[in-house]
């Protein structure tokens, strides 16, 4: 895997004056590789993890909150489609993301014993159970 003995000796470093409070895991290819790792050592160290990528959440992590990727290929092919009849790029506008998703995992808050408030739950789009 890209990158393991770094992540390995990076996570291995945080002993208890350097531990975190919770951790929040970017997106990308060291840590889509690692991703389990990095979710081992969260819910071994009890800690809470946000993930820039919702997959993560199926395989332990405890929640997702970012931009619907399948919302915004969606609009990629608008502007595909657009182009391939001859619209120019520079002239369609700049558009940023509009929809976001939040999936928790509520196996994963009661093993590292986190109590999530109803009104939270109320607002994911998707709760493991």
């Amino acid at each position: 895997m890209i990158g393991t003995e770094k992540v390995e000796k990076t996570l291995a470093s945080l002993n208890d004056k350097d531990r975190p409070d919770g951790i929040y895991v970017l997106g990308g290819a060291l840590m889509r590789s690692n991703r389990n790792l990095i979710t081992r050592f969260a819910l071994n160290g009890r800690l809470p993890a946000t993930y820039f990528q919702k997959e993560p959440v199926d395989v332990g992590g405890l929640m997702h909150y970012g931009v619907d990727m399948e919302a915004n290929y969606r609009r990629v092919a608008y502007y595909v489609d657009k182009i391939l009849k001859g619209a120019k790029p520079a002239d369609l506008p700049v558009e940023q993301p509009t929809k976001f998703e939040l999936i928790i995992n509520l196996k994963t808050a009661k093993q590292i014993g986190l109590t999530v408030p109803p009104n939270v739950l109320a607002r994911a789009d998707r709760v493991i159970r």
